[in-house]
């Protein structure tokens, strides 16, 4: 059982959660458009079919925006880390 007192707690930051939200939201859209990708393969789609209309924008969110949510999560954490360190010593 916790001993600390949840009044002490560090409150949430707007930028707190702007980078939660981001990183969740570039994480589905990254799950989703892997997922579309491998039923558009199983579905019969051929290689040159994955190069026209929105197929090339539909690949580029998993590859960029799975590392980019990574990023941003370890961001949260080493922000959250210190904010709660400094929350710390002041006490």
């Amino acid at each position: 059982m916790s001993t600390q007192n949840s009044g002490s707690d560090v409150p949430v930051r707007r930028v707190d959660r702007i980078l939660a939200f981001t990183a969740l939201t570039l994480a589905a859209l990254s799950v989703i458009c892997f997922f579309a990708i491998i039923i558009g393969s199983a579905m019969g789609m051929n290689q040159t079919a994955f190069g026209e209309g929105v197929w090339p924008l539909v690949a580029a969110i998993p590859l960029w925006g799975l590392p980019l949510a990574f990023i941003l999560i370890i961001t949260l954490l080493v922000m959250s880390f210190v904010r709660k360190g400094r929350a710390a010593s002041r006490s």
